[in-house]
Parts: structure tokens; sequence; C-alpha cells
């Protein structure tokens, strides 16, 4: 069992990495711990909420008590099944704010600006104009992940734009073109009716070339000789040999547990559980990251919204159609607006996001016991809260301690209150007025700022976008992990090229990103010259240093 290059993870990152690689010629082998994706309830847009609550596609894991959120554990997904979390997430596509990367090279990331990377987000897209609109111009035309927008017949998706609207917000034609801020249409990884995951758009054209194979098993260490790696340990005692290099891409819970199984994290830290040292790196497993956010829910007065779906019989009909067409509210997610906005005068570019969904219910499928209402998650894009994930020994088989250490500064509460304000002053906007009955959570009675608090100590919630884990930087700084290239720091022949390189988290959801990474990743590999940088300039806001919109 060898190859030139041994990919840990057939996740959104690894996919991309192993078609790369294998179009170039170079032999791979890719190593996932979970099974196939096939059947409807991965395929099928509109049941996200099942795969991702099932132990079969799913890590399962939990952080740790937060002792901010009184002591709750909230779940963090992570896929375990080909195509990763990109076959158990929403389904989501955002790319992020053009001032994200650049802040990723000013602390390091050198060749990560956002001038950098928007050609890789070009290269990896097919993007349909002509269907959808948007900004072509900033818009990729033949890669392998194809990007669409939902139909938006329900009319609460055109009244949450037209409130932002009203409320004075900016609207954008294509958050992921020119012009994120404001309220529009959202973007989804769906083709054809189907999921389109790293697993079909890139995994499955990469399998059928001779050059690259995909094995089922559980690495439980990366096989260090003389500080290089030379391949990997799967459970069962079989080593992988790697002729020239370990890629691990296994999620920025995963990946930085690995580093540390194979000695190569903070010195005590690994110590502690016995292993012996390979590279001292204090920042494997620090840097840790997401966004929370909240669900804002409100009653509705006309039964439009999904909730008249919510029973067997209306969800088999909706399974049936989408089974034998690929057509129906089946084929959406029901993220079909949204918006990105400036929490206040002085920010630069939005720091909070919102998901607007047509019927009031949580991400684990559990609708509000009111019936007909709707929703928008929302919630700050750049806390500055920071968690880690350590060893909770040196068995593989073991779990990570996951500390998110969520909403550990008095801005991250701040920040959340203004969230829950903006959004009320969004919702009492006249285009809610004919849908809009009462305000289900928090609920009117919660006014003041503890009263508030109380509430998002209670009801907040993962978006689940953990990074930063390895982070990405210059070989000189004690903290970084991996280099710009993706070479882990201290060691020969291992790379990492996931969402855990991410320095600081990028607005919006990360699976966008994290393919980005795996595409400008592979041409650091191949040591092929990087795409030539992008002259295009993001729009921002002309008087956001006085104007909060």
């Amino acid at each position: 069992m060898e190859a030139d290059y041994v990919i840990v993870g057939a996740g959104s990152a690894g996919c991309a990495v192993a078609y790369r690689l294998a179009e170039a010629g170079k032999s791979v082998l890719v190593i996932e711990h979970g099974g196939t994706d096939a059947g409807p309830l991965i395929q099928m847009p509109a049941a996200l909420s099942y795969p991702m609550n099932m132990a079969r596609y799913d890590w399962g894991y939990q952080s740790e008590p937060e002792p901010h959120l009184g002591g709750r554990r909230l779940a963090c997904p992570r896929g375990k099944v080909i195509g990763g979390s990109s076959s158990i997430n929403g389904m989501v596509y955002v790319r992020g704010h053009a001032m994200d990367y650049d802040h990723w090279a000013e602390t390091g990331a050198d060749g990560w600006a956002y001038a950098d990377v928007l050609p890789y987000f070009k290269r990896m897209e097919t993007w349909d104009a002509a269907g959808h609109g948007g900004d072509p111009d900033w818009r990729g035309k033949d890669g392998p992940l194809h990007v669409m927008r939902g139909p938006r017949k329900n009319p609460l998706f055109h009244a949450f734009v037209e409130a932002g609207r009203e409320a004075g917000y900016e609207v954008t034609d294509d958050y992921n073109g020119q012009k994120q801020e404001g309220f529009g249409p959202m973007e989804q990884t769906v083709h054809k009716g189907r999921r389109w995951s790293g697993a079909n758009a890139y995994l499955k054209p990469a399998l059928k070339r001779a050059n690259c194979d995909l094995i089922r098993g559980l690495v439980e260490r990366v096989v260090m000789k003389d500080g290089r790696a030379t391949g990997v340990a799967l459970a069962g005692g079989q080593i992988v040999h790697a002729r020239r290099e370990v890629i691990l891409a296994a999620s920025s819970i995963n990946s930085p547990k690995l580093l540390m199984l194979s000695g190569i994290g903070p010195a005590a830290h690994l110590a502690e559980h016995g292993i012996e040292v390979i590279a001292d790196r204090p920042g494997v497993g620090a840097n840790l990251q997401d966004h929370l956010e909240m669900y804002i829910q409100m009653a509705s007065k006309l039964p439009i919204t999904l909730y008249k779906h919510w029973n067997l019989l209306s969800k088999a009909l909706i399974g049936a159609q989408w089974l034998f067409s690929g057509t129906g509210l089946g084929a959406s997610n029901q993220f079909e607006s949204c918006a990105f906005i400036r929490s206040q005068a002085g920010v630069a570019y939005p720091d909070i996001q919102y998901h607007f969904l047509p019927i009031a219910v949580r991400y684990d499928g559990k609708a509000a016991a009111e019936g007909h209402g709707f929703q928008a998650h929302v919630g700050p894009m750049r806390s500055p809260s920071r968690g880690s994930v350590t060893l909770r020994s040196n068995d593989p088989a073991d779990a990570p301690v996951i500390r998110f250490n969520y909403m550990s500064t008095d801005q991250d509460w701040e920040d959340f209150r203004r969230c829950i304000r903006l959004t009320r002053e969004v919702f009492a906007q006249d285009a809610f007025a004919p849908y809009l009955k009462h305000e289900i959570q928090p609920g009117v009675a919660a006014q003041s700022d503890d009263e508030l608090d109380a509430v998002i100590r209670e009801h907040v919630e993962s978006a689940y976008h953990p990074c930063g884990t390895c982070k990405m930087g210059r070989a000189d700084d004690p903290n970084a992990v991996v280099d710009p290239k993706g070479r882990v720091i201290g060691v020969e022949g291992l790379r990492v090229v996931d969402s855990s390189i991410f320095p600081r988290i990028t607005n919006g959801n990360l699976n966008g990103p994290s393919i980005m990474t795996g595409e400008k990743m592979a041409d650091h590999i191949l040591e092929c010259a990087p795409l030539a940088p992008s002259n295009d300039t993001p729009w921002m806001h002309p008087n956001w240093e006085t104007a909060q919109r």
C-alpha cells in the first residue's frame, strides 16, 4: 500500500487536492474512515438535518461544558463519510470577504491575500450567470464545483430582502461577487437537484483515473523517520507508505489530533500522554474558532411557510418527487435569502451574517411548537474568543477534548445583543407586516441587556464552522503550525491543507474557503506557479467610518 501522495481525509479540501494531483498524473491514495455517501438522506438537499445527526455519517463530537454558556455542551458535527462535512452540511456557499484574506496575508500567510485566492475561487466554480444573475466577471465558468441559487418562490424570501432595504441597508445581487455587503439571494452547492459535495464534485471524478484510489480506514498516526513523514499507520497495524508526502485534510478537529498523536504539538502536553516529541509546536490545537448563531423566530399570520410540509405525508411526497425527477422542494436547502451587514459605524466590512429560512425550526429538525413561522439565523462573524483541541489520551480511538471557550469576552456579549436588536428592527419593517404575527424567540419579554444575555446563554448554537487549529503563518512565528505552502514547520514531507490552517475565521460558511484551500495547496504541492493575482477591486461601503448602513 503506497502512493506518491497519501491524503488523510476525503473532505472538502482533501477531495480537491486528490482531484488536482491525480489530474497532474501523480499517484494518490485517499484514506477515509467513513463510508459511502449513497442514498437520499445525503444527496437530497432538503434532508440536510438528517445526516448531520446520524452516527453513521458524523463523528459525533461535542464540546466540553462551556463555562460562559452555563456549562452547556454544544454539538460539533464533523463528516465521517466521503465528502466529509460537505456531505452533511447545509450546502451554503460563501467565499468570505476580501478583507478576510488580506488579513491572513498581513498576519503571515504570505501569498493568501484576496488577490491571490480569488483566481482559485474562479477556477473551482461553475456558475450559471444566465440562469441566476449575479456578477459573471467575478465567477468561475467551468470548475468542478457547481453553485446555484434556489428558486425563491416563497414570498418570505423577498420580504426579507425588501425589509433589509427598507431598514436602510445595501442590497446585493451577488455577495460572492464584488459586493458582499447587503441583503440578497443566497447560494448553494447543489447541481441537478443533488447535494454537490466535495465527493461529487472532485473525488468521484478523480477515482475514475487509474492513479487515484480510496481506502477505508482509521488513521492512528503519521509514521515519522528521521524527522520526515514516510506514511501513516492505520488501526489494525497496516502501514500506508507515501513516496513523496503525507497530506492531512482530516478537519480542524482531527488534523491537530493526528499531529499530536504523531509527536507534533505542544511538548509538555505530548509528554503528559507519553508521546515522544518530534517537533515542539505550541500552536497545534490552539487558535480554535467558530461562529455562533441564534435563531430569531417569528410566528406567521399566513399559512405560507414550510410548516405545512412538516408531516409524514408531505415529506413522503416531496421525497418521491425528488427521487423520480430531482425537482421540487427537496432540491433546495431552503436557505434562499441572506444578508451580510456591519454592526456599527467604524466596522470596515460586514461582521454579521444572516441565513433566512421560511420555517421556524432547529438544526436537529424540531419545528417550533407554534406552527407556522419563519426565522433568521444571526451571529457575529469575528468573535475574539479562542479555544483549543487537545488529546484526551494517547489512544487514537478516543475523541479529542474540544474547548471552544465561546463568549469569553465582553465584546462577544455586546456583539450578540446588537445582532438581536438589529434583527428585530429588520422584522419590524413594512415588508413583513402582512406576515409577522409575533416574536417566538427570544420573545418580546427579553429586552434589557441582562434578559438578552440569559436568552443567549441558553439558546445560542454553533453554526458548525470550527477552524484555525493548525494556523498558517511564517516559519519564525512560534504559534504557526504550517507555512504558507501548507508544510508542517519542523518536519519534512508533511502538510496540512484543510480549514485548520485558517489564521482567522472567514465571513460566512466555511465549505467554499476549505475547497479553495485544497485547490491552492494542490498547486503548492505540485510546485506549479500560482495563478496570476486578480486586479479586481471589491466594494467597500463609502461611509463605513461614520455610518452603520
